[in-house]
């Protein structure tokens, strides 16, 4: 009997406009993104918005995008655009500046 092969990775660029910035959105996207295991970035952009890219199972970032749709509880989210793209292989989480 075979081992049954891993999931392959995906990877999804998120850009989330509305009141998404001054209100913890990046650390709480760094911490969400540590409970469900996935890799990438997060970035304020100079329109307002917030850039993320997330690396995983098709699960776990889907599950990060569900999230975006949310943010944590002091945002407001009004657009959330996902595009799916070629996974990196990024090796962990982060904030970028």
């Amino acid at each position: 009997m075979q081992n049954p092969s891993p999931p392959q990775p995906v990877r999804a660029r998120v850009t989330v406009s509305g009141r998404v910035q001054g209100v913890g959105y990046r650390f709480s996207t760094l911490d969400e993104a540590s409970q469900q295991g996935v890799t990438g970035w997060v970035r304020n952009l100079s329109d307002g918005g917030v850039e993320a890219v997330f690396e995983g199972t098709r699960e776990d970032v889907e599950a990060m995008i569900r999230w975006c749709h949310r943010g944590p509880r002091s945002a407001i989210v009004k657009n959330v655009t996902v595009e799916w793209e070629e996974p990196e292989g990024l090796p962990k989480f982060e904030i970028k500046r």
